[in-house]
């Protein structure tokens, strides 16, 4: 039997794309600054390019707290619930793949998962790097600018540096791997069409 021809399905609306480039705009922005500050350590423009790195972790702050508020009153392929797939997740353990459906992937929803959790770690350690640092930001009232608690943030900041690096380079070398194969998934971000087999349904586990 013959597979059934794609089709585009409108899946993602304009906020949660919206939203998503917010974010990705937002991280790019804090990778940039920062890499740049030490580059240019003890530099005239350190300075400036760390300002800049604590307002794009302003920026970053409101694209989660977006995410977070949208993914609870939402539409359906917004919420929450299209990101929790546990018992599919435990099928992967056996090997079982799970069917293409409407909405977030099921296995690399699990992944997205843990990136808004490591997004919400950097922006603590963060902002508390900032505090520490440069007596600014929102935790400065707290933590003075003496650098007494510099080392309770630095490394777990700089670990998630790493980890939101791999997350990075995976999550494209995925895009690019299901271009490859002619699945058209980058596009939904965009258009907020994904292309479905006909055959598929409205996506649940």
């Amino acid at each position: 039997m013959s597979k059934s021809p794609p089709r585009l399905v409108k899946v993602f609306d304009p906020v949660l794309r919206l939203t998503h480039w917010w974010i990705v705009l937002s991280i790019m922005s804090l990778v940039t600054t920062s890499q740049l500050a030490e580059l240019l350590e003890h530099g005239p423009r350190e300075v400036v390019l760390w300002e800049w790195h604590i307002v794009s972790g302003y920026a970053l702050t409101a694209g989660l707290a977006m995410r977070v508020i949208w993914g609870l009153i939402g539409p359906a392929t917004a919420r929450w619930s299209d990101l929790w797939h546990p018992s599919a997740w435990a099928g992967l353990l056996r090997l079982h793949w799970p069917a293409v459906r409407r909405g977030h992937d099921v296995a690399a929803s699990l992944v997205f998962l843990l990136f808004y959790g490591l997004v919400a770690v950097m922006l603590i350690t963060g902002f508390g790097l900032s505090a520490t640092e440069f007596a600014t930001g929102p935790l400065a009232s707290i933590f003075d600018g003496t650098g007494r608690f510099e080392w309770l943030f630095e490394e777990p900041h700089e670990v998630g540096f790493v980890l939101t690096l791999v997350f990075i380079s995976v999550h494209l070398g995925a895009l690019v791997f299901h271009q490859l194969r002619g699945e058209r998934v980058a596009q939904a971000m965009v258009t907020g069409e994904q292309c479905l087999a006909k055959d598929s349904g409205a996506g649940h586990e």
